[in-house]
């Protein structure tokens, strides 16, 4: 099956629409041209590539706090979207019960953005995730993970991790950060995106360098626990990425029932459609 035919559930992207929804004031990076994405225009990438489902994941750059596209393109998806969203650390577990009723299915704590000191009053959110039934969604970069996983081991949060945890790869296999993240595979409380490879290679497309530390992931979480994602449209990117290459070069790296797996059989399963 060709892979822009196979059934898709797109497990990170993101809308912005700054004409209905302005951005913030107070957020400091407003996305512009080509980094801007509407839910109306991604419903045609959608159909172009066989994506029948996307995780829409509310960004830090452009609207911070705010919501409300989030929202708004989940209620207009007619099922296609769920999404997860960024919040204040302070938050009521009401609120997020909230949330939860209008397609909100975790939280982001993206620190290789805010850093970790920026984090460090959310215990009592992650318990609240926990209770529930919540993902705990982390952008790390580099080693960031091994202060968080202790944390999340004890709290017991499920989390989901983007871009295949973001390593620093000049660190080698044997640093901090990805011992952390193995062990929070063998742990079975988190999920790990098989995306984002331009955010933590040094060569650029189609990613060589990366290949060795994805295999790795794929093995170390298993197809029950990896989902693919495209990270569209690809905010703050310093060079041109497309949607179709990226389809393109997953399908080289994996086999049809890995792909199958990720694809669907398991975002599926993990985000309830």
């Amino acid at each position: 099956m060709n892979i822009f035919d196979r059934p898709k559930i797109d497990g990170h992207c993101h809308v912005l629409d700054p004409v209905r929804f302005p951005y913030p004031a107070e957020v400091p990076y407003h996305p512009q041209g080509q980094e801007i994405g509407t839910a109306d225009y991604y419903k045609h990438v959608m159909d172009a590539y066989g994506t029948r489902h996307a995780l829409l994941v509310g960004p830090n750059s452009g609207y911070g706090l705010d919501n409300r596209c989030l929202l708004d393109a989940i209620a207009q998806g007619g099922n296609r979207f769920k999404g997860i969203a960024v919040v204040r650390a302070d938050i009521s577990k009401q609120a997020l019960k909230d949330l939860q009723t209008q397609g909100i299915v975790g939280i982001a704590f993206n620190t290789s953005f805010h850093g970790l000191d920026y984090y460090a009053d959310i215990d009592p959110l992650l318990a609240h995730l926990r209770e529930l039934d919540m993902w705990a969604q982390f952008q790390v970069s580099a080693n960031q993970l091994e202060a968080l996983w202790p944390r999340i081991q004890r709290i017991g949060v499920k989390t989901m991790i983007d871009h295949c945890g973001r390593p620093n790869l000049a660190d080698g296999p044997n640093a901090p950060g990805l011992q952390a993240l193995w062990k929070l595979a063998d742990s079975g409380l988190g999920v790990i995106k098989i995306s984002g490879f331009g955010k933590f290679s040094e060569t650029g497309f189609p990613f060589d360098d990366t290949h060795e530390h994805v295999m790795k992931v794929w093995s170390s979480f298993g197809p029950d626990r990896c989902i693919w994602a495209s990270d569209w449209p690809h905010l703050r990117g310093t060079y041109r990425l497309d949607y179709g290459t990226l389809l393109k070069l997953t399908e080289r790296w994996f086999a049809p029932a890995q792909l199958q797996s990720m694809m669907w059989d398991t975002p599926a399963k993990i985000l309830g459609w």
